[in-house]
C-alpha cells in the first residue's frame, strides 16, 4: 500500500501546485510587460496587452522605457518566490522584476484621464524609502501623518516643488512591489516620466510623457491590470509556466 500511498500523495501535490504559476494572472484582462536585453541593462521595451477570447493580443505599438541604473533584480510580487540573484534591496538602483498589481495612478494634476484610481500628490506628498519606518513603502501626507513622521524620506512626490521642476512624477503609477513592506525589500516603485530620454532611474520604470497619458487612459482597475518586468532571457523560460503572451520581435 505505501507505493499507492506515495502515488496518491504526489498527484495530490501536482493538482494543488500546478495551477499556482498561472493564478499570478488570474482574472487580469490587462498586462504591462517590460522585457530587458539581461540583469544589468538600464534599458527596455514596453508592450501593453489585451486578453482576449483567443487569449493575449497586443495593445497598440511596443517603445522604449527606461529602467533602474544597475538593471533589475527579483523583487516580491505576485509571483512565485524566486531564490536566485540578484534579489532587490534598498537603494540597490535596481528595478524589482517579476509580476506585479498596478496601482493608484498620482500625478501633479487635480485630476488625470484614466480608469485607475487617482490621487494628486501636494507638497506634503511622500513615499517612505526608510526600511524602519511604520509608514515604509507608502504615500503619506505630512499634514496627517506628521513633520517628523516623513523625516528621512528621499521620495517627496512633487518633485517639481522640490527639485527645480522636475517633471518625472507628473503622470505616473503605483508598481506594487514589495506589498508586505519587507523592511529593506525596496520601496516607492513607479512607472512615470523621463526628464530627457533613456535616463536611468532609481528602480522605477520611465517613459516619455505622450506614452505615459496614452497609458493611463488605456489602464481600468476593473480589468485588475498586472505589470511584468523581466530580463528577454527569464520572460522565455518562464512565459508557458506563467501563461505570459508571447512576444514579437518588436517587443524586444
Amino acid at each position: 500500500m505505501m507505493p499507492l500511498l506515495r502515488s496518491v500523495t504526489a498527484a495530490v501535490l501536482l493538482v494543488v501546485s500546478a495551477p499556482v504559476f498561472a493564478a499570478t494572472l488570474e482574472g487580469s484582462t490587462q498586462l504591462v510587460v517590460v522585457t530587458t536585453e539581461g540583469w544589468d541593462a538600464t534599458q527596455g521595451r514596453l508592450q501593453a496587452f489585451e486578453r482576449t477570447d483567443t487569449g493575449w493580443q497586443p495593445h497598440g505599438a511596443a517603445f522604449d522605457v527606461a529602467v533602474g541604473r544597475s538593471g533589475s533584480a527579483w523583487g516580491e510580487g505576485l509571483h512565485p518566490a524566486q531564490s536566485a540573484a540578484p534579489q532587490k534591496q534598498e537603494g540597490d538602483g535596481r528595478s524589482p522584476a517579476g509580476i506585479f498589481a498596478i496601482g493608484p495612478a498620482f500625478g501633479y494634476a487635480p485630476g488625470v484621464t484614466s480608469g485607475l484610481p487617482y490621487q494628486p500628490m501636494r507638497d506634503t506628498s511622500y513615499c517612505m524609502d526608510v526600511p524602519d519606518s511604520p509608514y515604509y513603502n507608502r504615500i503619506v501626507d505630512a499634514e496627517v501623518v506628521g513633520a517628523e513622521a516623513v523625516e528621512g524620506s528621499t521620495e517627496p512626490m512633487r518633485l517639481d516643488l522640490h527639485n527645480k521642476g522636475d517633471v518625472r512624477y507628473r503622470e505616473g503609477f503605483v508598481i506594487e512591489h514589495n506589498p508586505k513592506a519587507t523592511p529593506g525589500r525596496g520601496s516607492c516603485i513607479f512607472a512615470h516620466l523621463w526628464r530627457t530620454a533613456g535616463e536611468a532611474t532609481a528602480g522605477c520604470t520611465a517613459m516619455e510623457p505622450a506614452r505615459m497619458t496614452t497609458l493611463l487612459a488605456w489602464l481600468n482597475a476593473n480589468a485588475r491590470p498586472r505589470f511584468v518586468l523581466l530580463p528577454r532571457a527569464e520572460y522565455q523560460r518562464l512565459q508557458a509556466d506563467w501563461q505570459l503572451p508571447v512576444l514579437n520581435g518588436s517587443a524586444h
